[in-house]
Order: C-alpha cells, then structure tokens, then sequence
C-alpha cells in the first residue's frame, strides 16, 4: 500500500470511530432479533459481515421468522438497499478517473448511509481507501454488536435496546446538519427533501420505504443538479 494509501486508509479509520460505536450500540437490537429467530451467534456476525445493512438484515430475520421463502429475501434486499447503488455512483465522480476496478469494488461494498456521509463531505478527490478503513473499523462494530445481542441482549431491559435503536438516526442527522449550517442551499434541498419524503409516505403508503427512498433521491437530486448545477471550474466540495 502506497504512503498516501496508507494515511487515507488510518484517515477514513479514524474518522469512523463515533460510528463503530453507534453501530456496535444500534446491532443490539438486531443481535436480539436473530436469537429469537433461532440463529445462531456465528450466523448472525457472518450475516452483518456480508451484508451491512440495518433495514435490510432486519427485513431478512423477519422473513425468515415467516418462514418465507429465499425469493422474497432476495427482492426485499434489492429494493431496500438499491439506494446504495445511487451512493456509489455519487461517489464515482470524486474518484480519479485511472481508479482501478479492485479499488472501486472494495469501496463499494463498505457504503452504508454514514459511511457515505463522511466520505461524500471530504474535499478534493476522494482516495477509496478512505472510505476502507471506514469500513473497517464500522463493520467491525456493526459485526460485534449483532454477535453481543444474540449472546446477551435478552439480558437488557427492552426499554434501553430500544434507546440504543435511536441513536444511529440521531448519528445521521448529525452528518447531514452540520455541512447544512455552513451551506444554505444544501440546507434548503435537506428540508425540502424532509418534507417531501413526509409527502410521499401519505400519499403513497403501499410503496415500500426503500424504493420510497430511490425515488425520491433520483428525483430531488436530478432536479437540485438541473435548477443549481456544479460548475466545470470549481472544485468538488465535501
């Protein structure tokens, strides 16, 4: 790994610390989900590590709580988690054009919605090895804390699991607010966003809050791109 690889990758490491926490607190509750569906801690911590989806795993242990069948939690994990093909496209125009395939892949597989909030506000262009050690350090988390909730997370009033559920939106706002505050337009398409997303829910509750999620973000930032475009001579900002 080059020099500069290396201090991008301890980069994205570090500034991932405060989400290993909330997701190693947030995979409680899935942990607990799994034990009660009957699998086991190995299952569980191999499922997180090969998936790193909240909504998305969550959606797959209820499924099979059903005893549905693997069709319906493939589908469902196509539509839930389409928006991270979105994320990673965003992300493509930061990197250098002469990106290697092995590079591009690694760093796609890592994207979850914090992941890609910390990587999309770094300035310049994005070195994918950042958002590596990113992954790292939230994955090792997020494994962790399915593996601790199968072992132990009946043991814990429901009332804090529930508490500890919380926190990852909490987490998120707080990537999204503060570029907002520095950034008035980019506050403006948030609220916007908000109450759209609001909108939608009401008018079209059959549609399933992933696709729901897809939506709305090709439509809000196709139109934000079109009224406000991003000038060839300026520089990609965080």
């Amino acid at each position: 790994m080059k020099t500069d690889d290396r201090a991008q990758f301890k980069k994205g490491f570090a500034n991932a610390v405060p989400i290993f926490v909330l997701y190693l607190c947030v995979s409680f509750s899935l942990g607990i989900a799994c034990y009660n569906c009957g699998i086991s801690v190995f299952q569980s911590a191999l499922m997180s590590a090969l998936n790193l989806t909240s909504a998305g795993e969550f959606a797959a242990v209820e499924i099979m709580a059903r005893h549905d069948s693997y069709w319906k939690i493939a589908v469902s994990q196509v539509v839930i988690n389409m928006r991270y093909l979105l994320m990673s496209a965003a992300l493509l125009i930061k990197l250098k054009q002469n990106e290697t395939l092995k590079n591009r892949a690694l760093m796609a597989f890592g994207i979850t919605d914090e992941i890609f909030g910390i990587s999309v506000l770094q300035s310049g262009t994005l070195n994918p090895h950042y958002v590596m050690g990113a992954t790292v350090i939230s994955a090792s988390g997020w494994v962790a804390g399915t593996a601790l909730g199968v072992i132990m997370g009946n043991i814990l009033p429901e009332i804090l699991v529930t508490s500890l559920s919380m926190a990852i939106y909490a987490m998120f706002i707080s990537i999204v607010l503060i570029p907002s505050r520095k950034d008035f337009l980019l506050g403006g398409i948030v609220i916007f966003s908000m109450g759209a997303s609001f909108l939608f829910t009401k008018v079209f509750p059959m549609i399933d809050s992933g696709m729901r999620c897809v939506i709305l973000t090709v439509v809000i930032s196709a139109g934000a791109a079109f009224l406000f475009p991003h000038r060839e001579d300026e520089p990609i900002q965080g």
